[in-house]
């Protein structure tokens, strides 16, 4: 898929987006190649259950760019459970002023993630292993989740590790989660384009 066809799918998600300092036509051109080690590796592990180029671009690229665009300030950023690198590796694509890391514990993603980082290129760390094994004092201004496994386990582990903010690619009824309740605001539930059902929930340390 061209940077162009990419460029117009990803209209909607990005359309509140702030500038970003290397420009749209060179995030599209490294998602397209984002997008073709995606292709590569599809036989060696399975990055993704959505098959067509253009469902990826909308689920997986549009979606994590639509959390960047809420971000604003934010020094260091956990993608917690990262899997083929969403939300985070179009975060980072997105705002280069992040230190980005992307929690991966199945070692085949991991090595993909690492592949990621080294052809576009990006001074992201990939922590290949579970974010329980973290140091304690690791800490990080934002941790992003997405369709990790036991989602109120890592919902409770990425509150201890976030130091200002929580945001979640998932469902409202994530919003209501007990590990969320006692030291972060309610969380502000934001319907994602193109979906009747998923939503963006930032939720910010009281």
């Amino acid at each position: 898929m061209t940077p162009d066809a990419i460029a117009n799918l990803l209209l909607q998600y990005v359309a509140a987006a702030p500038e970003p300092a290397c420009g749209w036509p060179e995030i599209n051109a490294q998602l397209a190649i984002y997008l073709e080690l995606m292709r590569k590796w599809s036989g060696f592990t399975n990055l993704t259950a959505i098959r067509t180029p253009e469902d990826i671009v909308r689920r997986h690229f549009g979606e994590s760019l639509f959390v960047g665009t809420f971000l604003g300030p934010c020094p260091t950023l956990l993608d917690f459970g990262s899997g083929a690198g969403f939300p985070g590796v179009p975060i980072q694509l997105l705002r280069s002023d992040i230190q980005v890391t992307l929690a991966e514990s199945q070692g085949k993603k991991a090595s993909f993630l690492r592949e990621v980082a080294r052809t576009l290129l990006l001074p992201t760390e990939v922590w290949a292993a579970r974010v329980e094994t973290m140091p304690q004092t690791r800490r990080f201004h934002t941790v992003t989740l997405r369709a990790v496994d036991d989602m109120e386990a890592a919902i409770h582990e990425a509150a201890c590790r976030a130091t200002h903010r929580v945001m979640i690619l998932g469902t409202s009824k994530q919003a209501e989660s007990p590990a969320l309740s006692i030291q972060f605001n309610k969380a502000k539930v934001i319907p994602i384009p193109n979906s009747t059902d998923r939503v963006l929930l930032i939720a910010n340390r009281i």
